[in-house]
């Protein structure tokens, strides 16, 4: 009897054990939570936001994003990536932490936890290494969404390098991206994060001459198709996300522009 009252008492402070150290690293996670969230963003060209479908705008100094509640993440995220952004140092990934700029309410990053997929940057950490606030600034839980690894680490990590060739090939462009939350899709965690079947990029670029615009819209699997094949008309992505991507140009130039999927301005090699 003294031999289990024994063996519950360890199963007891086991227990406990566990419990204390999810909570110091919770913790942890929200130590350095960002929690203004409502300037509009610095250093940056706020002229190509999209409009929101969701009226909950939120802008972070690197980055701003329109949060969509129903399925817990950004419909999108949208940065300029400057030339003068491209750096090569790697600072310390932390801890992701929720985003209480969010007043609906972040999805928490436990979320994950076990899903089986990524928390996806939708702005790369890569993209925000000039300093480490910025850097640091990418791991809110609002700038993720969940994505099979090789779909991250394969296709998607092809294209976020590829933007990052243009950014310094045309001295800057201005990046919207995130998932196409619409139609049937799995949801993981206790927040039910939705989990996108397609993710889109679209960029703008208007510092070499005429404005050029390119969308890129792939299925969430990993590819080896070269990234030309996912090129299409960014009105193709506003019709699925019911996003305008670029409301403040003309628009005799918004429609020309949009309505295209010509890829000849834009360098692949």
């Amino acid at each position: 009897m003294r031999r289990k009252s024994g063996f519950t008492l360890l199963a007891v402070l086991i227990l406990l054990g566990v419990f204390a150290y999810e909570y110091v690293l919770e913790e942890k996670e929200q130590t350095h939570i960002i929690v203004e969230g409502e300037k509009v963003k610095r250093n940056t060209n706020a002229y190509f936001l999209p409009t929101s479908t969701t009226g909950q705008i939120i802008h972070h100094n690197s980055y701003s994003l329109s949060y969509h509640e129903d399925h817990e993440q950004a419909e999108w995220v949208a940065y300029e990536l400057k030339k003068s952004h491209l750096s090569s140092t790697n600072f310390k990934r932390p801890y992701f932490e929720v985003d209480k700029t969010v007043k609906t309410g972040a999805a928490h990053w436990r979320s994950y936890k076990n899903s089986g997929y990524d928390r996806g940057h939708l702005c790369p950490a890569a993209d925000r290494s000039y300093s480490k606030e910025a850097h640091d600034e990418t791991f809110l839980t609002s700038n993720i969404s969940p994505q099979d690894h090789d779909f991250n680490s394969g296709i998607w990590n092809k294209l976020e390098q590829k933007v990052r060739y243009w950014a310094h090939k045309y001295d800057g462009v201005f990046v919207v991206t995130g998932g196409v939350l619409k139609e049937k899709m799995e949801t993981i965690g206790e927040d039910a994060v939705s989990v996108p079947n397609q993710f889109y990029k679209v960029l703008i670029d208007n510092n070499n001459g005429p404005i050029k615009m390119i969308a890129f819209l792939i299925p969430h699997n990993d590819s080896d198709k070269p990234l030309h094949e996912f090129v299409v008309p960014v009105d193709e992505v506003e019709k699925l996300t019911g996003i305008d991507f670029f409301p403040e140009l003309e628009d005799e130039l918004e429609n020309k522009l949009e309505a295209s999927s010509n890829y000849k301005d834009w360098s692949f090699n």
